[in-house]
Protein backbone atom coordinates (compact mmCIF):
# COMPACT_ATOMS: atom_id res chain seq x y z
CA UNK A 1 0.00 0.00 0.00
CA UNK A 2 1.13 3.53 -0.78
CA UNK A 3 0.58 4.51 2.88
CA UNK A 4 3.68 2.46 3.74
CA UNK A 5 5.75 4.98 1.76
CA UNK A 6 4.16 8.11 3.26
CA UNK A 7 7.16 9.41 5.21
CA UNK A 8 9.85 8.56 2.66
CA UNK A 9 7.72 9.94 -0.19
CA UNK A 10 7.26 13.20 1.70
CA UNK A 11 11.01 13.69 2.13
CA UNK A 12 11.96 12.62 -1.39
CA UNK A 13 9.08 14.70 -2.77
CA UNK A 14 10.91 17.86 -1.74
CA UNK A 15 13.39 17.19 -4.54
CA UNK A 16 11.60 14.82 -6.92
CA UNK A 17 8.15 14.21 -8.35
CA UNK A 18 7.07 11.16 -6.36
CA UNK A 19 4.16 8.89 -7.29
CA UNK A 20 3.07 6.17 -4.84
CA UNK A 21 0.47 3.54 -5.66
CA UNK A 22 -1.56 0.75 -4.12
CA UNK A 23 -0.95 -2.57 -5.85
CA UNK A 24 -4.00 -4.23 -7.39
CA UNK A 25 -6.15 -5.93 -4.73
CA UNK A 26 -4.59 -3.66 -2.07
CA UNK A 27 -5.56 -0.33 -0.53
CA UNK A 28 -7.86 1.68 -2.77
CA UNK A 29 -6.80 0.08 -6.04
CA UNK A 30 -9.14 -2.11 -8.06
CA UNK A 31 -9.83 -5.75 -7.20
CA UNK A 32 -9.21 -8.43 -9.82
CA UNK A 33 -9.07 -12.22 -9.61
CA UNK A 34 -5.89 -12.12 -11.73
CA UNK A 35 -2.80 -11.31 -9.69
CA UNK A 36 0.81 -11.94 -10.68
CA UNK A 37 4.03 -9.98 -11.07
CA UNK A 38 3.56 -9.56 -14.81
CA UNK A 39 0.11 -7.99 -14.38
CA UNK A 40 1.33 -5.70 -11.59
CA UNK A 41 4.24 -4.56 -13.75
CA UNK A 42 1.71 -3.82 -16.51
CA UNK A 43 -0.37 -1.83 -14.00
CA UNK A 44 2.67 0.35 -13.33
CA UNK A 45 3.23 0.77 -17.06
CA UNK A 46 -0.40 1.81 -17.49
CA UNK A 47 -0.14 4.34 -14.67
CA UNK A 48 2.97 5.90 -16.21
CA UNK A 49 1.23 6.12 -19.59
CA UNK A 50 -1.80 7.72 -17.94
CA UNK A 51 0.38 10.30 -16.19
CA UNK A 52 2.43 10.98 -19.30
CA UNK A 53 5.71 9.83 -17.75
CA UNK A 54 8.00 8.46 -20.45
CA UNK A 55 10.38 7.03 -17.87
CA UNK A 56 10.95 7.06 -14.12
CA UNK A 57 13.12 5.90 -11.25
CA UNK A 58 11.38 2.80 -9.89
CA UNK A 59 11.51 1.73 -6.24
CA UNK A 60 9.69 -1.12 -4.52
CA UNK A 61 9.80 -2.97 -1.20
CA UNK A 62 9.29 -6.73 -0.72
CA UNK A 63 6.47 -7.78 -3.07
CA UNK A 64 6.77 -4.32 -4.62
CA UNK A 65 10.47 -5.00 -5.09
CA UNK A 66 9.74 -8.10 -7.13
CA UNK A 67 7.16 -6.10 -9.11
CA UNK A 68 9.81 -3.43 -9.72
CA UNK A 69 12.34 -6.01 -10.91
CA UNK A 70 9.74 -7.48 -13.25
CA UNK A 71 8.87 -4.01 -14.55
CA UNK A 72 12.52 -3.12 -15.22
CA UNK A 73 12.95 -6.42 -17.08
CA UNK A 74 9.82 -5.92 -19.21
CA UNK A 75 10.21 -2.18 -19.74
CA UNK A 76 13.89 -1.23 -19.44
CA UNK A 77 13.32 1.78 -21.69
CA UNK A 78 10.95 3.23 -19.09
CA UNK A 79 13.28 2.57 -16.14
CA UNK A 80 15.91 5.23 -15.44
CA UNK A 81 17.15 3.67 -12.21
CA UNK A 82 15.93 0.76 -10.09
CA UNK A 83 15.84 0.50 -6.30
CA UNK A 84 14.82 -2.79 -4.68
CA UNK A 85 14.24 -2.77 -0.93
CA UNK A 86 14.89 -5.94 1.10
CA UNK A 87 13.98 -8.67 -1.34
CA UNK A 88 16.01 -10.99 -3.57
CA UNK A 89 15.07 -13.19 -6.53
CA UNK A 90 14.94 -16.47 -4.63
CA UNK A 91 11.94 -18.15 -3.02
CA UNK A 92 11.04 -17.60 0.65
CA UNK A 93 9.34 -19.77 3.28
CA UNK A 94 5.58 -19.20 3.77
CA UNK A 95 5.74 -16.93 6.80
CA UNK A 96 2.50 -15.04 6.20
CA UNK A 97 0.00 -17.85 6.85
CA UNK A 98 -0.97 -16.49 10.32
CA UNK A 99 -2.00 -13.18 8.73
CA UNK A 100 -4.33 -14.98 6.33
CA UNK A 101 -5.78 -16.88 9.29
CA UNK A 102 -6.32 -13.62 11.18
CA UNK A 103 -8.44 -12.05 8.46
CA UNK A 104 -10.35 -15.28 7.92
CA UNK A 105 -11.20 -15.91 11.58
CA UNK A 106 -11.49 -12.53 13.34
CA UNK A 107 -14.99 -11.02 13.17
CA UNK A 108 -13.94 -7.48 12.30
CA UNK A 109 -17.60 -6.55 11.67
CA UNK A 110 -18.20 -6.68 15.43
CA UNK A 111 -15.07 -4.75 16.42
CA UNK A 112 -15.70 -1.17 17.47
CA UNK A 113 -12.23 0.40 17.67
CA UNK A 114 -8.74 0.09 16.23
CA UNK A 115 -7.45 -0.70 19.70
CA UNK A 116 -9.81 -3.65 19.87
CA UNK A 117 -8.72 -4.72 16.39
CA UNK A 118 -5.08 -4.60 17.42
CA UNK A 119 -5.79 -6.80 20.46
CA UNK A 120 -7.53 -9.31 18.21
CA UNK A 121 -4.51 -9.38 15.89
CA UNK A 122 -1.91 -9.95 18.62
CA UNK A 123 -2.10 -13.79 18.64
CA UNK A 124 -1.53 -13.81 14.87
CA UNK A 125 1.01 -10.97 14.67
CA UNK A 126 3.01 -10.58 17.91
CA UNK A 127 5.33 -8.00 16.33
CA UNK A 128 3.91 -4.50 16.83
CA UNK A 129 5.30 -3.13 13.53
CA UNK A 130 3.61 -5.91 11.58
CA UNK A 131 0.32 -5.31 13.43
CA UNK A 132 0.43 -1.63 12.53
CA UNK A 133 0.82 -2.48 8.85
CA UNK A 134 -2.03 -5.01 9.06
CA UNK A 135 -4.27 -2.44 10.74
CA UNK A 136 -3.77 -0.10 7.78
CA UNK A 137 -5.70 -2.65 5.73
CA UNK A 138 -8.88 -2.13 7.76
CA UNK A 139 -11.46 0.54 6.98
CA UNK A 140 -14.44 1.48 9.16
CA UNK A 141 -17.95 0.54 8.08
CA UNK A 142 -20.74 3.10 8.50
CA UNK A 143 -22.71 2.04 11.55
CA UNK A 144 -19.79 0.23 13.18
CA UNK A 145 -17.26 -2.47 12.58
CA UNK A 146 -14.41 -2.80 10.10
CA UNK A 147 -13.71 -4.58 6.85
CA UNK A 148 -10.49 -5.36 4.94
CA UNK A 149 -9.64 -3.16 1.99
CA UNK A 150 -7.77 -5.93 0.20
CA UNK A 151 -9.00 -8.81 -1.95
CA UNK A 152 -8.04 -11.76 0.27
CA UNK A 153 -9.01 -14.62 -2.13
CA UNK A 154 -6.90 -13.16 -4.96
CA UNK A 155 -3.94 -12.51 -2.67
CA UNK A 156 -4.10 -16.07 -1.29
CA UNK A 157 -4.22 -17.48 -4.80
CA UNK A 158 -1.14 -15.39 -5.70
CA UNK A 159 0.74 -16.21 -2.51
CA UNK A 160 2.76 -19.15 -3.83
CA UNK A 161 4.03 -17.02 -6.72
CA UNK A 162 4.56 -13.99 -4.50
CA UNK A 163 7.06 -15.84 -2.30
CA UNK A 164 8.42 -17.98 -5.13
CA UNK A 165 11.56 -17.57 -7.17
CA UNK A 166 11.61 -14.71 -9.66
CA UNK A 167 12.96 -16.07 -12.94
CA UNK A 168 14.29 -13.21 -15.05
CA UNK A 169 16.66 -13.52 -18.02
CA UNK A 170 20.33 -12.50 -17.84
CA UNK A 171 20.95 -8.76 -18.17
CA UNK A 172 17.24 -8.01 -17.70
CA UNK A 173 18.09 -4.41 -16.81
CA UNK A 174 21.59 -3.01 -17.18
CA UNK A 175 20.91 0.47 -15.82
CA UNK A 176 21.89 1.78 -12.38
CA UNK A 177 20.42 -0.53 -9.71
CA UNK A 178 20.54 -0.50 -5.92
CA UNK A 179 19.46 -3.31 -3.59
CA UNK A 180 18.89 -2.09 -0.02
CA UNK A 181 18.80 -4.56 2.88
CA UNK A 182 18.11 -4.29 6.60
CA UNK A 183 20.95 -5.55 8.77
CA UNK A 184 18.49 -7.53 10.93
CA UNK A 185 16.43 -8.88 8.05
CA UNK A 186 18.05 -11.77 6.20
CA UNK A 187 15.91 -11.28 3.09
CA UNK A 188 19.02 -10.43 1.03
CA UNK A 189 21.98 -12.72 1.74
CA UNK A 190 25.50 -12.79 0.36
CA UNK A 191 24.69 -15.92 -1.64
CA UNK A 192 21.80 -14.08 -3.36
CA UNK A 193 24.09 -11.51 -4.97
CA UNK A 194 25.54 -13.52 -7.91
CA UNK A 195 22.07 -14.37 -9.19
CA UNK A 196 20.92 -10.77 -8.75
CA UNK A 197 23.94 -9.47 -10.63
CA UNK A 198 23.32 -11.92 -13.46
CA UNK A 199 19.98 -10.24 -14.18
CA UNK A 200 21.03 -6.77 -12.97
CA UNK A 201 24.71 -6.46 -13.91
CA UNK A 202 25.07 -2.93 -12.52
CA UNK A 203 23.55 -3.75 -9.14
CA UNK A 204 25.02 -2.21 -6.01
CA UNK A 205 24.20 -3.30 -2.46
CA UNK A 206 23.70 -1.26 0.70
CA UNK A 207 22.74 -2.37 4.21
CA UNK A 208 20.79 -0.15 6.61
CA UNK A 209 21.71 -0.43 10.28
CA UNK A 210 19.15 -1.16 13.00
CA UNK A 211 16.57 -2.26 10.45
CA UNK A 212 14.56 -5.41 9.83
CA UNK A 213 12.48 -6.21 6.76
CA UNK A 214 10.55 -2.92 7.03
CA UNK A 215 13.74 -1.00 6.31
CA UNK A 216 12.19 2.37 5.42
CA UNK A 217 10.08 2.31 8.60
CA UNK A 218 12.74 0.95 10.99
CA UNK A 219 15.48 3.45 10.12
CA UNK A 220 13.99 6.09 7.80
CA UNK A 221 16.80 8.61 8.23
CA UNK A 222 19.61 6.31 7.08
CA UNK A 223 17.37 4.77 4.43
CA UNK A 224 16.58 8.14 2.86
CA UNK A 225 20.23 9.19 2.98
CA UNK A 226 21.26 6.05 1.08
CA UNK A 227 18.48 6.54 -1.47
CA UNK A 228 19.38 10.20 -2.03
CA UNK A 229 23.06 9.34 -2.51
CA UNK A 230 22.15 6.77 -5.16
CA UNK A 231 19.72 9.11 -6.93
CA UNK A 232 22.30 11.90 -7.04
CA UNK A 233 25.12 9.65 -8.23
Amino acid sequence: MKDNWHYAAGILGQEYTVVTLDARNHGRSFHDHVMNYASMADDLYGLMEHLGHASAIIMGHSMGGKTSMTFASKYPEKTEKLLVVDIAMRSYPPGHIPYFQAFETIDFMSIQSRGEAEEALKPFAPDMTVRQFLLKNLEPIPGGGYQPRFNLPAIKQFYEESIGSLNLPPSSFSGPTLFIAGDRSGYIKEEDKPRIQESFPNAQFKTISNAGHWVHADNPSEFITVVQQFLNS
